[in-house]
Parts: C-alpha cells; structure tokens; sequence
C-alpha cells in the first residue's frame, strides 16, 4: 500500500514537473540579436509587460560576426536582427530574410521616408530602420593647435599620440580613400593598396583604436581628436559642449541600421510586434534619445527632447557630400582585410 501510494506521489509530482516545463515552453519568446546596448531596458521591460513576449538579447560585435552566425544557424535561432545597411544586403541577396507582413505592423508609415527605398532594400519589403548616422571627427579645440577640417588634417605631425578611431575597417580605410579622392566602394585592388600605405604614414598620430566607448577616451582627455559614430559624438557633446565637430570636407560615409526578421525565424510574430513597438513615437523618441543616432521616425521627431534635436540630424546648413558604404567583391574586402591588419600592427595594435 505504501508502495502504491509513493508511485501515485511521484508519477504526481512527475507530471507536475512536466505541465511547469511546458507552460515555461510555451512562453512567448523573442530572439533578439544586434549590438550591446541599442535599447534602454525600460524599453524591453514595457514590451514584455504590455505583450507577454519574453526578449532573449544576444549581441555580436561586428556585423560580418553576425552574418556568420545567421549562416551557420540558415536563419533560423534568431527572430530580429538589428545590423547595418552594407551586410543586410548580402543577408537578403543570400536568402537570409523574410519578407514583412505590413499588416502586422500599423506604425509603418511612421517611418521618415528619407531612410527608405535604399541599395539594400529598394521596396522596403524586408527592413525597418532603426537609426541612422554618418562618421565625423570631433576634437578639443584647446588641446589641437590646428583647425581640423577634413580627414587630411588627422595627419598632421603635432597630432602624434593623440587620435583615437573607431574599428570599422570600411570606414577607416575608406577615410584614406576619401584622402586620395576615391570612393569608399572602390573595387580598385591597387587603389585600396594606396589607401593602406596612407593610412600606415597615419600609425604615429594614433593613439587609440576600439569600437566601443571612445567618447570617454575623449572626455577624460586620453586623447585630443576622434573619428567617431553619431551616437558617441551625440554622448560627448552632451557631456562637453565645448567639443568642435568637424564633417569633413572630403565626404562623410553615412549609413543605416535596420531590422530584419530572418528566413526561418522561430517566432515571426514576435518580431513584428516588437517592430510595431518600437515605432510607436513616444516609444521611439526614448529609443533615440538613448542610442544618440539620427530618428528615422518622422513621427517622433516633435517628442525628442531639446537637448538633443541639434544631435539627431545634420545640421540644416550641411552642403556636403555624403556615400553610402557599400558590400564590395571578396577580393576588394581580402585586401581591406590586409590593409587593416597591417595597419593595427603599426599602431601597435592586435
């Protein structure tokens, strides 16, 4: 009899286990992917609590690192990606994402039609942007005896040991394409050449090379001159007004950043209603003025604070030239490979 009933106890706690392990199952999941940081956390929190839907935040470092990941997994093990422009190309030029279903997403026509129709999506049919940016050079005036104007003054000898630059290969070496009067996209193997042993006469005068944070290195006065992001020349100025910021007379690279649902994405559904979401305007207003890059939702424009209109768009005044960075042949991005390589061992750089 006791043996009996201690069956009937654990075939009882047994399918109690079962019946926790299905309902945690069956919690809505999204799986998100995209760089550290893109969201504040009262952001994620309000859409779990208003939906349901659990987010799984994964980050990845570079966009060729995420790239490799969605191949490996053949779209699957991700339902959003956040990456840029250049590399969504060769996702959806590979298969790699899904179409949109508009239906499920009745804030589209929120987005500023600007940022829209671009070389990696010409109908709009697979991404969302999320914010948008050009590389410019910011610098402490008191601390510079030059008036920097362009990428070429970044050159000059009495900045030895004090320029920190972000790690885009593409943007830094295409910095030193744009000294030559090339362009970014050049598919010239000997013009990318000529780009690297310029950027290598450049090793002296830096200082700092990393992708994440360089603002504070310039706050904190670790170095004089940057070439940053948007959203670290939005967070340095806000911290010191004071600070020049220079578009360069040469042409600035400008880029995007979009969602994208993968091909085989567990949770679709998901996705789309975080891309409603978040484009909502007073949802993307506190989205924007946490990441510091350019709104690409016209409808939040008028909810973004004072503070920080003057660092969400060009100025009105800009007359520059602006070019999209661009996915190049394999063997163009084999000699940028090298390029970079030899010039992070100048730097002293791994």
């Amino acid at each position: 009899m006791k043996k009996t009933a201690i069956a009937v106890l654990v075939l009882f706690l047994f399918a109690s286990l079962l019946a926790g392990c299905a309902k945690k199952e069956a919690q809505p999941q999204l799986n998100l992917f995209t760089w550290e940081g893109m969201f504040p956390q009262e952001v994620l929190e309000a859409f779990t609590k208003e939906t349901g839907i659990v987010i799984n935040y994964s980050n990845f470092d570079f966009n060729e690192t995420m790239l490799a990941k969605l191949e490996a997994a053949k779209g699957r093990d991700y339902d959003l990606v956040i990456a840029d422009d250049y590399i969504i190309e060769t996702v959806i030029s590979r298969g790699l994402a899904q179409k949109l279903d508009k239906s499920k997403i009745s804030n589209f026509g929120n987005i500023n039609p600007i940022y829209q129709g671009q070389f990696y999506d010409p109908k709009d049919e697979y991404t969302v942007p999320y914010g948008a940016g050009v590389q410019t050079i910011v610098y402490n005036d008191d601390a510079v005896d030059i008036d920097i104007k362009g990428y070429a003054d970044l050159w000059d000898p009495s900045l030895a040991d004090t320029l920190g630059i972000i790690a885009n290969h593409r943007v830094i070496n295409g910095m030193a394409l744009k000294v030559l009067g090339e362009s970014y996209n050049t598919e010239d193997l000997d013009t990318i050449r000529r780009a690297g042993q310029k950027l290598l006469e450049l090793a002296p005068n830096i200082r700092i090379i990393k992708d994440d944070n360089l603002q504070d290195d310039l706050l904190s006065g670790e170095i004089d001159v940057a070439v940053m992001y948007t959203s670290q020349v939005t967070m340095a100025k806000l911290a010191n007004p004071d600070l020049r910021v220079v578009f360069p007379t040469e042409g600035i690279g400008f880029g995007i950043m979009a969602n994208f649902i993968p091909s085989n994405a567990p949770n679709p559904d998901a996705a789309h209603k975080f891309i409603d979401f978040i484009l909502r305007p007073e949802i993307s207003a506190q989205c924007f003025e946490w990441l510091g890059y350019y709104c690409t939702n016209k409808a939040a424009d008028d909810l973004i604070a004072d503070e920080y209109k003057d660092f969400l768009t060009l100025p009105e005044d800009f007359t520059g030239d602006m070019e999209m960075i661009r996915s190049v042949s394999a063997d163009a991005e084999e000699v940028h490979t090298e390029v970079w390589t030899e010039f992070k061992a100048a730097c002293g750089q791994s």
